[in-house]
Order: C-alpha cells, then structure tokens, then sequence
C-alpha cells in the first residue's frame, strides 16, 4: 500500500495542473457567487411542497406567489451563470494584461448575457406581440452558459491584449473612453453569437442549449448509472487524498447535471410520479451520502477517533474534530489526523463514498424511493439533509442509518490498524521527552501581544491588520477568522478577519494586508501570489496541521502574521 501511494504521488503535478484549470475555476468561482440564490429559493419549494406530504394543500394564490420566488431566480439561473462565470474567468485574463489596461468586468458580463440570450431563447411573433421561450435559462441551459461565458471573456482578452479597442484622446474624461474602448470586443462578441445562432437554428432546427441538452442526454444517463457513479465519487475522494481538493476538479464537470437532475425529480414528484423522480447525480447525494461528513465520508470515523480511539493524539484530533465535521467540515480530521496521504486509509477513503452512492441508488430503483428533489446548504448535518432533501421520506431515514452501519463496518479495521500504530509510537516516547513536548505546545499556543506589537506602519490603512483567510469552501477559513475576531476583541488588538471560499474572494482581496490561504486550496498558491501581487497583499501558505492547529490557538496565528509582516 505504501508503494501505491508514492506511485500516486508522483502524479500530483499533473493532478496539481487540472485543478489549476482556469475554466475550472471559473465554473466553480462562478457558481459560488450562485449559492445563495439556489439554496434561498429552495426553501419557498420547501415552504410550497413540503406540507403536501402530510396532506395539506396551499390555496392556489399562495402556492402561487411561493413558487414565483423560485421560478424568477432559479428560472434564470443560466443567464446569470453565464455573468458570473464569465466574470470569473475574467478575473484570471486580467492577471496576465497590465494593471493600466484590465478587461472591464461589468462589459464582459452584459456582453455575455446578451450572447448567451442569443442562443437560448426562442422567439415568436405573434399578432404583433413578441414571446420570449424562456424554459433553456434556466437549470437546462447550464453547459451553453458555460460555452458562453468561456468564449466572452477571451473576445475580451485578445481585444485588449493587442489593443483592437477604440482609443480616444487623454483629454476625455476616463469613464467616457473606458466605455468607447468595451465597444469593439462587445461588437465582436455578439456579433458572432447572433450570426452563429442564425445559421444553427436553420440547419438543427433548434436553439444551442436544446440542442446541447438533446445530445448529452445519453451521457446524463450513463453518469447516472453505477459506473458513472463510482467514477466521479470515486474521483472526488480520490483527488482529495493525494492532497489536492477534489470537488475542485470535479464538480465543475457535473454541476449541470446536478441542477438539472433536482428540477426534474421535483417535477416528477410534484406530479405524483414519485418512481419518476430517479435521477441521481445532484448535489444532495454529493453532500449528504458520497461526502457524509466530508470527502471520504469521514463522519463516522472522527468520532471512533474521538470515542474509541486508545491513542492520545487520534483522541484529541477526533474530538476537536467532532462539530466541524457535523456540518460537512471535514479539514481538521483530514489534515490533524491525517487521513490524505495515509495508505492505512486508502481504501475506506476512496471506496467508502461509492459504496455510500450505490445503496442510494439501489434505494431509488429497488424501493422506490425519491432521489433529491430540494438543494439545501452543503452545512446541514448529513442525515438530516438526506431526509429533507429527499422529501421528508421515511425511507430516507433508514438509509441514513445505514450508510452510518456500513461506513463503520468499512472504517473500523483501518481504525483499529492506526489506533494500534499510533498507541504503539506514543508508548515508545520516554516520560521526560512527553513532558518537554507538552510545555513547547503550551509556550507556543500562550503567546501575548499587545497593540504596539502590531505592524500598522506596514499595514494599508495604518489603523488595524486586515487579514484574509481563504479555503474551499469558507468553513475552516470562517473557524480561523473567527478565532483571530476574538483574540483582537478580549485582547484589544487593531485586527480584523475575514473569511471567505477561494473563489469569492476577488472583491475582498484589495483592501487586505495578509491572505492566508488554507492547505486544501495550495494548487490556487500561484494565481493568488499574482492576484496578491497586483493587490498589495501578503500571502501566507500553510501546512495541514499547522493550519488545523491555528484554528484552535489565534495567539500562534497572529504571531505567523507579525513575523511574516516584519520580515
């Protein structure tokens, strides 16, 4: 097993260049900036649906006006894929121009929603009144969006790049040439999304988006099934444990799918179609059964670490670790214990996600029970989730339960193995060397720090330390800023913190002093130091278990700050 992993090793890097896409990325950042719209509107599904389980119907003008909410936010949400993604993308071309000639986002976003509207909505006139389909910007529309907004911003980026802009004299005032200088690559870009669109329709008959929709619904199919299952859950765990955040690389792959899948399970269970609801892929099985408890569905183990574990270390890993991974926070187990790069836990790590998604699905096709038909945040504890998610189904109760007997089953010999090797190494420590280890944590974890400690000469405002914490997805980031909040406020101390998931972070960059970037997000380590670069920010790396222990002792964090900061 050791053997397997060194071999894996050796193919971080190219793994490293993948997740390192910036299409990928784009994707993902993009549909960060999505998440409030696509889990705020799930609730009014809730609020309408829900109570029809037990019975209760809405009146029609109230079932109405609830689903209004939905239907005008996630009944659009291509077209706003589209600007979002598009922005994004955006972001990493304007990393590579000067900064006294950057691609301005607001044009690439209206360019790209306009572009994208050629391609997805029908048109008809009828009796002089113009009608507006509407039905592919939505969920349907997601992969055209995606075209769309990869293609934008590079009209943009080539313009600018070789200075095909209109250029006026200094004299006028700089709003009014940035606007003369986003004509030509608007022109461009929605020129050849109209005429494109004109010469398709004539030869398929349809829109891009249907017809993107029509030819892949073949590989929806197949990406449904049990091997398509394993590939992409299997992916997800197994990217995270060679180190490099898996849903990073693959979840951008299948976001579409995601979306699209939930809208037709609710269809279908709105319909009474109960069986018809049976797509699989979404996000909810991603959070709440591959991942239960995090990538590598470590729920279950934190807590033999925390509750059975003889080995001191592994006990106070699992028990720091026991809430954070509750809610889908899975980093502290992943790097304190570690499980990434641990060949004990190679195959729990990987195999226990798909045999999580296999049962779900048996479920589904066996017994006829809803597959997801509600997105909920990523943070709602994991069997609760799968119960909601799947409409409150009884059946859904039972499967949480169960997925918690077969990944201890699964987990447990591994545990035992590494319980047994860790208690073995700490019995061979001698007493005197216990003691002094146990002081230097103490000595370090106690430092204090008073206002005038603080560098505010080198800071940007020169009244308080701004600090950035960035991670996949803002929940250990939100830990350590949390941490460091409170350390300034009983302390008195000129610090600010402030946490966020890479991605969504571009607004926030320019006003910070320091960026610390979480171990899980070191592949994004480059483009951040170029993105820092440009923003006058110090960026600070970490390692897994400095990270984790960070998070739990402010007082190390802000001295790693001051000492970067004084260097």
């Amino acid at each position: 097993m050791d053997g397997l992993v060194k071999r894996i090793e050796k193919a971080q890097p190219f793994f490293r260049k993948v997740a390192t896409n910036q299409y990928l990325r784009a994707i993902r950042d993009g549909f960060i900036a999505l998440m409030p719209i696509i889990i705020f509107s799930s609730f009014f599904l809730l609020i309408a649906n829900v109570p029809q389980i037990w019975g209760f119907v809405w009146p029609k003008k109230v079932a109405t006006a609830l689903n209004l909410f939905y239907n005008l936010s996630m009944g659009f949400l291509s077209l706003m894929a589209a600007s979002t993604v598009a922005k994004a993308l955006t972001g990493s071309l304007n990393l590579k121009l000067p900064k006294t000639n950057q691609i301005p986002v607001a044009g690439v976003q209206y360019t790209a929603q306009i572009s994208f509207a050629f391609v997805a909505i029908d048109t008809l006139l009828n009796k002089g009144n113009l009608y507006l389909a509407t039905d592919m910007i939505g969920t349907k529309g997601l992969i055209c969006a995606f075209l769309v907004a990869f293609i934008v911003p590079n009209i943009y980026y080539f313009c600018f790049k070789h200075n095909v802009t209109i250029t006026l004299p200094d004299v006028v005032p700089q709003n009014i040439a940035q606007a003369f200088k986003n004509i030509i690559p608007f022109a461009l870009a929605t020129t050849f999304f109209w005429a494109f669109t004109l010469i398709f329709r004539a030869l398929t008959n349809m829109n891009l988006a249907a017809w993107i929709i029509k030819s892949l619904t073949p590989l929806f199919t197949a990406a449904d099934g049990y091997v398509g299952l394993a590939i992409i859950y299997g992916a997800m765990a197994f990217f995270w444990f060679i180190g490099i955040q898996g849903p990073s690389i693959v979840e951008p792959a299948v976001t579409a799918i995601y979306l699209t899948n939930v809208e037709a399970n609710l269809r279908a269970f709105n319909s009474g179609n109960i069986q018809g609801a049976n797509h699989i892929l979404s996000q909810g099985i991603q959070m709440f059964v591959a991942t239960l408890g995090g990538t590598g569905a470590t729920l279950v183990v934190t807590f033999m670490f925390a509750f059975l574990s003889k080995s001191k270390q592994l006990k106070a890993v699992g028990r720091a670790s026991t809430i954070p991974v509750i809610f889908g926070v899975n980093e502290p187990i992943l790097f304190g214990a570690p499980l990434i790069l641990n060949p004990i836990f190679f195959i729990p790590f990987i195999f226990a996600p798909i045999l999580n998604v296999w049962i779900f699905k048996i479920f589904v096709d066996v017994l006829h029970m809803p597959s997801f038909i509600y997105n909920l945040p990523w943070t709602t504890p994991p069997t609760l989730g799968l119960w909601m998610g799947t409409g409150f189904n009884i059946l859904a109760l039972l499967l949480g339960i169960l997925l918690l007997v077969i990944d201890s089953l699964l987990y447990y010999p591994f545990f035992k193995a590494y319980d047994a090797s860790m208690l073995a190494q700490e019995e061979k420590k001698e007493e005197l060397e216990e003691k002094d280890d146990k002081k230097s944590v103490v000595t370090s974890a106690e430092p204090k720090f008073n206002e005038s400690e603080i560098p505010l000469g080198k800071t940007k405002d020169q009244q308080a330390l701004n600090v950035l914490v960035l991670c996949a997805g803002g929940g250990t980031s939100g830990i350590l800023a949390k941490s460091l909040n409170k350390l300034a406020k009983e302390d008195k101390l000129p610090l600010n913190a402030a946490a966020a998931a890479f991605g969504s972070h571009h607004d926030l960059i320019s006003g910070m002093d320091v960026v610390i970037l979480a171990p899980q997000m070191d592949t994004m380590k480059d483009e951040l130091a170029k993105e820092c670069k440009q923003n006058n920010a110090r960026m600070i790396t970490t390692t897994g278990k400095q990270y984790i222990y960070m998070t739990q002792h402010a007082n190390e964090c802000l001295k790693l700050l001051i000492n970067d900061i004084n260097k």
